[in-house]
């Protein structure tokens, strides 16, 4: 087996695991009451800019100065709004946990990204084949289904919230595509949230709740779960096409849901295997449509 194969293997499946530990360790934390929700987003995004600027910094072989500029040189309304995104990306992510289990989030947050990505490149002239307006259909009977008034329905102001989540991170992705430098790109992403974290904090500060193991459960999902994770990521998707990109992050709600499992003691409900397989199945349509069937 080739080394680049192997190497390859091992930091996508990092990134994956990555992806959904994000998910686990915000349900630890919040679950458990371990922590409140604005304090778990400040020490995330505050420990994931360091972690960051460290990696930038090693990329760039030390030179403080090449990362200061690439950090500061980038003040448009365009770098501010991706950064507000990614805030309400964290921050909405957050208070959707309170009430949502591992599994039901992440498949809400990665079927709105999905979906979102979708749509807006509809609205700016991509066509959709029929088949991809198929799978859009069966994705969303899904999100339907998932949400249906019932005993096992989710919370609705937790799913609302982390559908929120979804599109803010699908915009986030579509500001940065592009990117010649995206690791420094996000660096500075991350150092421009630190203001919207500090009005966070302002308005929040009298119901902050902090232990040991809420403090290290943020800091682990800010500085390697997020910071690592999307670094590794990064520097693996000019190897991957974009349908291959797209179909591996459908598996990240199926880790998230067996690490909430294994970790979290949580129960995967029929209604969730159902509504995954719509969700993800309607997902995976819309990628093979555009991939194969277009083309034909």
């Amino acid at each position: 087996m080739p080394i680049q194969f192997i190497k390859l293997f091992t930091y996508v499946s990092f990134a994956l695991l990555a992806f959904a530990g994000n998910s686990v360790l915000c349900r630890l934390a919040l679950g458990q009451g371990l922590i409140d929700a604005s304090s778990f987003t400040s020490l995330r995004l505050l420990s994931g800019v360091l972690t960051l600027i460290v990696i930038s910094l090693v990329l760039n072989r030390g030179s403080g100065s090449v990362v200061i500029r690439q950090l500061t040189k980038q003040n448009t309304t365009k770098t501010w709004l991706a950064s507000l995104m990614l805030f309400v990306y964290a921050a909405t992510f957050s208070y959707a946990y309170i009430s949502l289990d591992t599994g039901t989030g992440a498949l809400i947050l990665f079927g709105m990204v999905q979906l979102s990505m979708i749509m807006i490149g509809a609205l700016y002239g991509n066509k959709l084949h029929y088949s991809e307006w198929l799978g859009i259909l069966v994705a969303f009977a899904g999100v339907v289904y998932l949400v249906k008034p019932n005993l096992s329905t989710p919370s609705f102001l937790g799913f609302v919230l982390m559908a929120l989540s979804g599109v803010a991170w699908a915009i986030y992705t579509l500001l940065g595509r592009g990117s010649k430098q995206p690791i420094l790109d996000t660096s500075a992403n991350f150092l421009r949230t630190i203001p919207f974290v500090v009005v966070l904090i302002l308005f929040t500060v009298h119901d902050a709740q902090l232990t040991n193991w809420g403090i290290i459960y943020s800091i682990l999902s800010g500085a390697v779960t997020s910071a690592v994770g999307y670094a590794i990521w990064y520097l693996v998707l000019k190897d991957l096409t974009v349908t291959q990109a797209a179909v591996l992050q459908l598996l990240v709600p199926i880790l998230a849901a067996l690490g909430g499992v294994l970790f979290v003691s949580e129960m995967i409900s029929m209604r969730l295997v159902i509504s995954s397989l719509l969700v993800l199945g309607g997902i995976l349509m819309v990628i093979i449509g555009r991939r194969f069937l277009v083309r034909r």
